[in-house]
This record gives structure tokens, sequence and C-alpha cells, in this order.
């Protein structure tokens, strides 16, 4: 009996153990997610204020911080942007990838993540 307390304790304490570590990849998959949603907006407001003229274009601080919003959104938009029909000059690729984002965030939460926490 000792035996097989002694086992259904080592099994217990493994299985606390991956529970542990699962949930903190799913943790750091949704902060990685999180922080792309930020950055996305930040790049729709950086293209807008641009567009409009509102910031010095010829500032090089400006041109770093645009040209690493897009090297960091473009290879997740131009996907989209294949996909969509012409608009008009309307980007709405954007908002797709949000609520694709979205999605996989809900996902995750709502059905894989309880698979593992049983």
């Amino acid at each position: 009996m000792g035996l097989a307390r002694s086992a259904a304790n080592v099994y217990m304490s493994v299985n606390r153990e991956l529970e542990t570590d699962m949930l903190a990849l799913f943790q750091t998959i949704d902060l990685a997610l999180n922080l792309y949603t930020w950055i996305l907006i930040a790049s729709a407001i950086f293209s807008w204020l641009y567009a409009f003229n509102v910031i010095n274009s010829s500032n090089q601080f400006v041109n770093s911080v645009g040209h690493f919003l897009y090297a960091v959104t473009e290879p997740a938009l131009r996907p989209i942007r294949r996909i969509l029909p012409d608009l008009g000059g309307i980007d709405i690729s954007p908002v797709i990838l949000l609520l694709i984002i979205f999605f996989i965030r809900s996902l995750m939460w709502n059905s894989i993540v309880p698979l593992f926490l049983r």
C-alpha cells in the first residue's frame, strides 16, 4: 500500500508541474499576442498620422519608428491584403488580423487550456 501511495504522489507531483509549465507557456503566448495587438494598433495610428502629415516625416526618429512598425506588422498583414478585395484605399487588414488574434486568444483560453488543466 505504501508503494502505491508513493507512486500516486509522484504522479500527482509530476502532473502539477506539467500543468504549471503548460499554463506558463499559454500565458507567454497570450502575452506575445497581446503585445502584437498593441503594435498593430500603434502601426495603424502611425500610418494615419503619417498619411495626414501630422508627424514630421523627415525626422530620423519618426522614420525609425515607422520602419520598425512596418517591418514587424507587414509580414502578417501582407497575406491578408492579398486575399481582401480592393476597397478603394481603405485598408482593413489590421482589423482582420486583430479579429484573428482575438479568435486565437479566445480559442486558447476557452478550449485548449482547459484540456491541460483537468
